[in-house]
């Protein structure tokens, strides 16, 4: 149910938009971050605006079941060194997952074959890009509402449960 006595289900665009903005607006992010690359920067700037000065880490499992929106939305934050290894170390170093190449290879290959990403074969190494940039900035903006509704349902039942 909505806070207006609707189901959600009858809740229209402009609302669930206006939900997230609100969420977002609550976050209140510190765009002045300072750390080393825009995915250290956009972890940094989203784990203390939610959790404070707890110390946070993110759940392997959790990462996993979101890899494939993840490798997309690393790719677009980095404009240099969007290759495979590069991408396992943002992985392990900003989320703190011990993820396999044997894991995130397949799943990069998946993205490009009539996905997101497009691949281009350097001398040593492969590089990942966006294939389209409009599409890509949609899947993101839909996994975002995705994931932040899903949170603020699990907001709703630690608040309103009976966990007693």
């Amino acid at each position: 149910m909505s806070r207006e006595g609707r189901p959600d289900d009858e809740l229209s665009g402009n609302d669930h938009d206006s939900a997230v903005e609100r969420l977002v607006s609550e976050l209140d992010v510190d765009a002045s971050c300072e750390t080393d690359t825009p995915v250290a920067r956009a972890v940094e700037d989203a784990t203390s605006a939610l959790n404070g000065s707890d110390e946070f880490g993110f759940d392997e499992d959790h990462v996993k079941a979101s890899l494939d929106d993840l490798l997309v939305a690393l790719v677009a934050l980095r404009s240099t060194d969007t290759h495979g290894k590069q991408l396992l170390d943002d992985l392990a170093g900003e989320f703190g997952t011990a993820l396999s190449p044997g894991t995130v290879y397949p799943r990069l290959h998946d993205l490009c074959e009539g996905g997101p990403l497009e691949r281009r074969e350097l001398v040593k190494t492969k590089e990942y890009t966006l294939e389209d940039e409009t599409e890509v900035s949609e899947d993101i903006a839909a996994a975002a509402r995705q994931h932040l509704t899903l949170g603020m349902i699990f907001r709703a039942a630690l608040e309103h449960g009976d966990f007693e």
